[in-house]
C-alpha cells in the first residue's frame, strides 16, 4: 500500500491532544493544502476562519455541545461556504447580478468540504490528528454573532487539530460497513431489510440488530442535537436563499 493510501486508511478522529502547539510551517502548510483542493470553476466558494482568539475557541467548545477539547485543541478551522465575496466583486465592477440560489449554495458547501477534507489529508501527513465538528452548524443565531456571519456565508465545518495523545495513537479505528453496501453499479436501490442487517452483523458481529439501533437512534438521530442541527440548518438556507429569485 502507497503512503498516500496508507495515511488515509489510518487516520481517525482524535479527540484528545498533546500539549503542543502546532508550529506557524505547519499551519501554514495544512492551509495551503487545503487552498489546493478542486473547485467549482476555480472560483474557491468558501472563507477559511483560523480561529486563534481563547476566548472564541472557550465559546465554541460550549456552544459545539459542550465538547472541552475544542477549547484544548492547538489548531481551529472553521470553514465557511462562501458566496458573498463573488457578490461584492460583481457588485465592485459595476455588474447588477442574481442573488445566489440553491446551485450556488450547494457548490459553496462542495468547495468548502473538499478544501476541508484536503486539510485533513495534509494533516494526517504531517503527523497531526484532526476531528470534524458539525455542531457548527447548530445554534446559528448564536454562531452568526460569534463568527461574524454574512447571510451568504454558512459555517459548514469545524476542524480541531493537534498532536494526538499516545491513547488516542492506541485506540483502534471504527470498523467501517463493507464495500459491497456502500458502492452501487450505475443507479441506486434501496437496501433489502436482509442485506442492512447483514451489512451491521459484518462491522458489529457481537451487536443485536433491534438493540443497536434502538439505541443508535436515541442517541444520535433522534437527539435534541440532531433536531437543533436540522433546525439551524434549515434556518441558514432559507435566509441565504431570501429573495434568490429578485434580480
Amino acid at each position: 500500500m502507497n503512503p498516500i493510501l496508507r495515511s488515509l486508511h489510518e487516520r481517525k478522529s482524535v479527540r484528545s491532544f498533546l500539549d503542543m502547539p502546532v508550529e506557524p510551517s505547519v499551519r501554514s502548510a495544512i492551509l495551503e493544502a487545503a487552498m489546493a483542493a478542486p473547485t467549482a470553476g476555480n472560483q474557491m466558494l468558501y472563507t477559511i476562519l483560523d480561529i486563534k482568539d481563547q476566548t472564541l475557541k472557550n465559546k465554541l467548545a460550549v456552544s459545539c455541545d459542550n465538547q472541552a477539547f475544542i477549547a484544548k485543541a492547538p489548531l481551529v478551522l472553521v470553514f465557511l461556504a462562501d458566496c458573498r465575496r463573488w457578490l461584492d466583486m460583481f457588485t465592485e465592477a459595476a455588474i447588477t447580478a442574481r442573488k445566489p440560489g440553491m446551485g450556488d449554495f450547494l457548490l459553496a458547501c462542495e468547495d468548502a468540504m473538499v478544501a476541508a477534507q484536503n486539510a485533513v489529508v495534509a494533516a494526517q501527513s504531517l503527523g497531526l490528528g484532526s476531528c470534524y465538528i458539525g455542531d457548527i452548524l447548530e445554534r446559528r443565531e448564536e454562531h452568526m454573532e460569534l463568527l461574524a456571519l454574512d447571510r451568504y456565508t454558512v459555517p459548514i465545518a469545524m476542524l480541531v487539530f493537534g498532536y494526538p495523545s499516545e491513547q488516542q495513537l492506541a485506540r483502534p479505528k471504527p470498523k467501517r460497513f463493507n464495500q459491497s453496501y456502500i458502492v452501487m453499479t450505475d443507479r441506486y436501490h434501496r437496501l433489502s431489510g436482509q442485506e442492512l442487517r447483514a451489512m451491521l452483523a459484518e462491522s458489529h458481529p457481537s451487536e443485536d440488530y433491534e438493540t443497536f439501533m434502538k439505541a443508535f437512534c436515541d442517541r444520535k438521530y433522534m437527539s435534541d442535537f440532531s433536531v437543533e442541527m436540522s433546525r439551524s440548518a434549515t434556518a441558514y438556507a432559507m435566509e441565504f436563499l431570501r429573495d434568490s429569485e429578485a434580480p
